[in-house]
């Protein structure tokens, strides 16, 4: 199943997967290309990736799949992040810190294009709010992106709503996504009511760490055991035993169109995120999850 992103022209997955750690699955070529192709043959064909990911590295194993089975590419949709500088003394790169300058964008894109294998990404995002933020310069950047082709599309990760609104003012190209995290063990976007202003806008997130990094099915404090214990009483009513999917099931059921981002490397578990869509949850379990969350019931 695809959707088009915020109304926009990009069509994407309903699920999509992330290749944050993909060095670290300890892949063969064949096994990432096998990978790959069986994720688009269960309907994933929305990639997430960021110039930082394994030092970089995630995009060149990647784009050597690519480089090799170009017909692949006409298949699927890449996105990639930029802005994030990593401490390395190495470089005398003495502090962690963001870069969202003009020529900083431009490099960072290059460089994905390059190792990525491929003319063109499919959607750019900011990949933190930056305090140090020209608006004007990331605008500049990203026309110079569009209008060369580089980049079809645009958006945010990890922005507040006054973040986007201030980047959204200075651009004429919209931004069709905000990736952030949500799960039942992050409430922070529904808190902030930043749930509520993408609603307003039309707007689908994207959500990272769906899963809370497996913590939902392995907790050791209180709320964990309440949301696991919430998460098995919705699963009875589907007859599911797979959690997983109930956890999908909440986020793809919300009216904002959330976007669950997949970051296991084993098609067994991107498989039940695509069967929970399939999963059509009422109000009544998506409160059940959503007040175990909590840690209270609503007033």
């Amino acid at each position: 199943m695809k959707i088009n992103l915020s109304n926009s022209s990009l069509e994407v997955s309903r699920i999509v997967q992330g290749m944050m750690r993909l060095n670290s699955w300890g892949y063969t070529e064949k096994e990432v290309t096998d990978f790959i192709q069986k994720a688009i043959d269960i309907g994933v064909t929305t990639f997430d990736h960021a110039d930082i990911y394994g030092n970089g590295v995630c995009e060149e194993i990647f784009g050597n799949v690519l480089r090799k089975n170009p017909s692949i590419r006409n298949k699927i949709q890449l996105i990639t992040k930029c802005g994030i500088i990593r401490k390395n003394e190495n470089l005398n790169i003495r502090v962690k810190h963001y870069n969202t300058s003009k020529k900083h964008i431009l490099k960072s894109v290059e460089n994905s294009l390059r190792k990525l294998h491929t003319n063109y990404i499919d959607l750019l995002l900011i990949h933190r709010p930056d305090p140090f933020m020209n608006p004007e310069e990331i605008a500049e950047a990203f026309y110079e992106l569009h209008k060369s082709g580089k980049v079809l599309n645009f958006g945010v990760s990890n922005f507040t709503i006054q973040q986007f609104k201030t980047l959204q003012e200075y651009t004429n190209l919209p931004l069709i996504t905000n990736q952030i995290e949500i799960s039942p063990y992050n409430l922070e976007h529904f808190e902030n009511e930043n749930i509520y202003f993408l609603l307003q806008k039309k707007i689908n997130p994207m959500a990272w760490s769906p899963l809370a990094g497996g913590r939902i099915f392995n907790p050791s404090e209180e709320n964990g055991q309440r949301i696991l214990k919430a998460l098995k009483e919705v699963a009875k009513d589907f007859n599911v035993e797979s959690l997983d999917k109930i956890v999908y099931a909440w986020l793809l059921n919300h009216p904002v169109g959330i976007i669950p981002i997949s970051g296991s490397g084993k098609i067994e578990r991107l498989k039940n995120a695509v069967e929970a869509i399939d999963i059509k949850m009422n109000r009544k379990q998506w409160f059940m999850i959503y007040e175990a969350a909590l840690g209270h019931k609503v007033p």
